[in-house]
């Protein structure tokens, strides 16, 4: 069944206890407003407005090493993974029975999440 994908965005991953003094540095620097602060009340997330080209982007609190990822947005999570995989990557963890964190040959993790309909980041591309 055909699906489709797009980048949607990156995730700044911070190693921090201050989620928010964390996304008032990255507001600051990328000159974006924070319009969801504790997005999903979850105390983990702060979301952006939409950054160039419409792209999602956030500030994570995590306990890992801080880094930054990317998000892949998809109609169809489970073609989107298998897809994905024949390109040689790996499934590491299905999380909240919502999305996919998968690494990439090279070693980087990203995530495989739902398709955002109304997003304005342009045309995804089509698979087989």
């Amino acid at each position: 069944m055909a699906h489709r994908s797009r980048l949607a965005g990156f995730i700044i991953d911070s190693q921090v206890d201050d989620l928010h003094a964390a996304s008032a540095f990255w507001s600051s620097a990328l000159g974006l407003e924070v319009t969801h602060p504790d997005d999903g009340d979850l105390g983990i997330y702060d979301k952006f407005e939409p950054g160039p080209g419409g792209l999602h982007i956030e500030v994570q609190k995590v306990k890992h090493q801080a880094r930054v990822h990317l998000d892949i947005e998809t109609d169809d999570i489970d073609a989107e993974v298998a897809r994905l995989e024949t390109l040689g990557a790996k499934r590491v963890q299905h999380v909240r029975n919502r999305w996919w964190v998968m690494e990439a040959p090279t070693g980087h993790r990203f995530c495989v999440v739902p398709m955002d309909e109304g997003s304005t980041r342009g045309a995804p591309n089509r698979w087989p």
